[in-house]
């Protein structure tokens, strides 16, 4: 098992991995088609959207998470 204190790291590296494929994929298939060739067009996206999803969880969620507690309710 993973030490407790790298769960907030980990959760932000496999939220970025799920969503980039995800996106990276949608994003492929409505501007390219999806036709012969298709995955390696994906992989090729991925291969770009994973460090910026990656890169940006890891920049926005400091600045996000006092936002999400003001707006958040204390129940």
């Amino acid at each position: 098992m993973i030490s407790k204190k790298y769960a907030q790291p980990l959760f932000m590296i496999l939220m970025s991995f799920g969503m980039s494929v995800i996106m990276s994929g949608v994003v492929t298939g409505v501007n390219t088609g999806i036709a012969d060739g298709f995955y390696g067009r994906w992989f090729y996206s991925w291969l770009f959207a994973f460090p910026v999803a990656l890169i940006a969880a890891f920049t926005l969620a400091p600045l996000m998470r006092p936002l999400v507690n003001k707006i958040a309710s204390k129940d």
